[in-house]
């Protein structure tokens, strides 16, 4: 069985361990059947504006004293029936990339490797599930570029990203 965690190593502070396991529960999770959509973007800005909002009427009215609530939520019937993804930039922004770092290389189990901008790389998506399974046969992880190009052939078997 392949391995199912993917590491985030070269010209880093700090090397990263992905674990695509736990994103199910992670709220920064995207659903693909919408990742590609025009409305997930109009839907980003409403989420921004309502939290400007929020951050105006804190400022005015004071801030409210924070509770210690777990607002994870996630549907079982989502869970088993969807497919999912997540951004690749916050975990190359926690790996800390070197200031002359500039390319990204997805290291493959059986095909060529494919090398990216650094920020190309960090606009995509991270798909980790299908249809409510993980990604077992040639995961544990696909790419999709940001403007979803590569829908039909995702850059998939990626064992290894590494920062150059």
């Amino acid at each position: 069985m392949a391995e199912m965690l993917v590491k985030i190593v070269g010209n880093v502070k700090h090397p990263v361990m992905l674990d695509p396991g736990t994103w199910i529960f992670d709220e920064r999770r995207i659903d693909m059947e919408k990742a590609f959509d025009q409305s997930a973007e109009s839907e980003s800005n409403e989420s921004f504006a309502a939290l400007g909002k929020a951050f105006d009427r804190q400022r005015t009215e004071g801030a409210v004293p924070q509770q210690q609530t777990n607002k994870i939520t996630v549907s079982r019937k989502d869970m088993q029936e969807k497919s999912f993804g997540i951004r690749l930039r916050p975990f190359l922004l926690n790996s800390s990339p070197d200031e002359t770092a500039d390319t990204v290389k997805f290291i493959r189990a059986s095909d060529a490797d494919v090398t990216l901008t650094l920020e190309e790389a960090g606009e995509g998506i991270l798909q980790f599930s299908h249809k409510g399974s993980p990604l077992t046969e040639d995961g544990p992880v696909h790419f999709f570029y940001s403007d979803g190009s590569n829908r039909d052939n995702p850059i998939t078997g990626i064992e290894r990203i590494e920062v150059l």
